[in-house]
């Protein structure tokens, strides 16, 4: 089951490889790099949602909204692959049925019931921040029941369905209103003082009224126009240097303060005995196992640095990987324009 899942998610992460050459534009590409990096941080703190139970950000639903859903599910997949070859957090076998549960499910059940709810609201700041609520919540349940029909069929361990279902989206819609709530504050954050960032928030301007016989009429819309962008906001390097600052704040110095408590799948894992057979991680002896630093005895500083690490090793690889694309990009556009001479 992993390996055929591990396929479906090769085939995804390339599909999405293809699609975020579309939304990669000059807004865009400087800051995947660094939503992948936030989203590896605060999936670092994990907030209490039950007795013994704690949960944290999936990000499928942030990344969306931010970067694009192509991209998006690109920004959790570094992220993933990240945790699982540094910090041996989440099996290098399941690598492709977390990417499938936490990356893909989430991104698209979250882009789509977005897109379909600004549809519908009225065209304000307000109905962006208020749609990504609603599609963080519903996405993190979703991945739960992905996740129960996974293990259904290639669950190796004797234990009802029914019970797996129950206690995995029972816990999961808990650890889905954290995740709105951390999704709808960053995406209102971002909306509030950057809304031509925001891949989600785009069309959102107000048209330019003219007064028509004593009444406001909408202009009309110019054939090919651009979206405008305010001279103000050409810039990204300050929203870039403060949201790597707050994502290195909350990696090397909040993160200590996350709750110790199992996870949703690990507490469900434990309490319906589904971890029987759990195995230690192939590279459980990494200097960065567990989040921490191997060698630095000093709790709080050995977790702030893994933290840290971890945040620069994941901007630097998301960057990488969306600077490649948008080159990819940039060449195939070339090619398209480029004058091509016939013979006989």
């Amino acid at each position: 089951m992993s390996a055929a899942v591990g396929l479906v998610a090769a085939g995804a992460v390339a599909v999405s490889l293809r699609g975020a050459r579309r939304e990669l534009d000059e807004r865009t590409a400087p800051l995947a790099g660094l939503v992948a990096a936030f989203i590896f941080a605060v999936q670092m703190l994990n907030f209490p949602v039950a007795a013994g139970t704690s949960g944290h950000l999936l990000g499928g639903a942030l990344a969306a909204i931010l970067v694009g859903p192509y991209t998006g599910v690109l920004c959790v997949s570094v992220v993933l692959l990240m945790q699982a070859v540094l910090f041996a957090d989440g099996g290098l076998t399941a690598l492709g049925v977390n990417i499938t549960d936490m990356a893909i499910v989430t991104t698209v059940v979250a882009y789509a019931l977005f897109r379909g709810l600004v549809k519908v609201l009225p065209r304000t700041r307000r109905s962006v921040t208020a749609a990504s609520f609603v599609a963080a919540l519903v996405s993190v349940p979703a991945s739960a029941v992905v996740f129960t029909l996974l293990y259904a069929i290639g669950g190796t361990t004797d234990v009802s369905i029914g019970k797996v279902a129950t206690a995995m989206v029972g816990v999961h819609v808990l650890i889905g209103i954290g995740e709105a709530v951390i999704t709808a504050l960053t995406v209102g954050a971002v909306v509030a003082v950057r809304p031509d960032l925001v891949y989600g928030a785009r069309g959102l301007q107000r048209k330019l009224r003219l007064r028509v016989n004593g009444e406001l009429v909408d202009a009309p819309d110019s054939p090919g126009a651009p979206e405008p962008v305010p001279a103000a906001a050409r810039s990204h390097r300050k929203v870039w240097i403060s949201g790597l600052a707050a994502s290195l704040v909350l990696a090397g110095f909040v993160s200590f303060y996350a709750s110790a408590n199992p996870d949703g799948l690990e507490k469900v894992a434990t309490d319906q005995g589904m971890d029987e057979k759990a195995e230690e991680h192939a590279i459980s002896d990494s200097p960065l196992a567990d989040y921490g630093v191997k060698d630095v005895d000093d709790a709080r500083l050995s977790g702030g640095l893994a933290g840290v690490i971890g945040v620069g090793v994941t901007v630097v690889a998301g960057t990488g990987v969306f600077w490649a694309v948008r080159r990819r990009r940039s060449e195939d556009t070339d090619d398209a324009t480029s004058p091509s001479g016939t013979s006989v």
